[in-house]
């Protein structure tokens, strides 16, 4: 009998040891993953935080994803510390470091949409991030169509990434920019979010207004070249007009001092007549021009409020902007 009870607690060690084993190998192998959970179930997100992560709508996994990098909503001067932002850089609204993500917290009505865009533009950052390689070339194709086929949208905001980033940067962006991509990628964004149309019209709502200024400001220079074209062209005209004019005058007061120039007193107030009507259509001239003129000052005055107003929306988004308070 006491044999028997030897050989059971080693059977008992071994089980206990395979089990410790395997869920090592277990922590190993999903040591991410743990880590992820680790860090969402620490995370609370602050008030404003938790509305932009429900208006995102985001899966099961998505949200496992969103608690893991822990957004944070920052001012100024904590987003610039986090993000290391530079003066010469392009405005940044957001960033995904140390596995951490940050937003800029813009405010504005104007901007409607802006943080929620950010954070999800973000949260596929952190995706990617979680990705091994092979599961980022599953998407190479598909992203180089959806590239091709939106070169107008895409093509400037994607130039000026180093070539290693160009791929995350597009796939980030065709995630929280375009609508009807490809079925493979239709699927794999909608493992974060339940509706990924809805992320892009944060996109088209915030972005809309930068377009419709610079859309207004094209039309204005539009116009106020070819304003300026007819100025110069009634201008060039009006001046050739009044040199004419001032010689036939010369011409006519000549004449008018030589006995017998006029044949007639008729002649004389005809040829007058001519003159006077020709000034009274070089002041109509005149008068269309200033017209003109007017014209143009109003649409410079337009432009000018116009930059001013797009000066005004690139300094809310952009945090160096921001003077420090002291």
């Amino acid at each position: 009998m006491e044999r028997k009870k030897v050989r059971r607690r080693h059977f008992v060690r071994w089980v206990f040891l395979a089990a410790l084993v395997a869920a090592i190998v277990a922590v190993v192998i999903n040591w991410k993953w743990i880590y992820d959970w680790y860090l969402g179930v620490s995370y609370v997100p602050s008030e404003d935080m938790a509305v932009i992560r429900d208006k995102l709508n985001l899966t099961g996994d998505g949200e496992f994803l969103f608690n893991a990098a822990q957004p944070v909503l920052s001012e100024a001067k904590e987003f610039n510390q986090n993000c290391r932002q530079k003066e010469s850089e392009t405005a940044v609204l957001g960033c995904y470091t140390t596995g951490n993500i940050y937003i800029y917290n813009i405010t504005a009505a104007e901007l409607d949409g802006i943080r929620e865009l950010t954070t999800a533009h973000e949260l596929l950052h952190a995706k990617w991030a979680r990705m091994n390689e092979d599961e980022r070339l599953e998407f190479v194709a598909s992203l180089t169509r959806v590239f091709d086929d939106n070169q107008e949208l895409l093509g400037d905001e994607i130039e000026p990434y180093d070539i290693s980033e160009k791929q995350e940067e597009l796939y980030v962006r065709a995630g929280t920019e375009i609508k009807d991509l490809p079925e493979d990628l239709e699927r794999h964004y909608a493992e974060v979010f339940r509706d990924q149309d809805a992320v892009v019209d944060f996109y088209e709502s915030y972005i809309a207004v930068f377009r419709e200024i610079k859309a207004k400001m094209a039309g204005l220079l539009e116009e106020m070249e070819v304003l300026k074209e007819e100025i110069g062209a009634k201008t060039a005209e009006y001046e050739r007009q009044v040199n004419q004019l001032e010689a036939d005058i010369v011409s006519f007061n000549s004449c008018a001092e030589v006995e017998g120039c006029f044949v007639s007193e008729g002649e004389f107030y005809a040829r007058r007549r001519q003159l006077v009507a020709k000034q009274g259509e070089l002041e109509k001239l005149n008068g269309e021009i200033n017209d003109l003129i007017d014209e143009y000052n109003v649409k410079v005055e337009e432009y000018n409020a116009d930059v001013t107003e797009s000066n005004k929306l690139q300094d809310m988004i952009n945090s160096n902007s921001v003077p420090e308070i002291r």
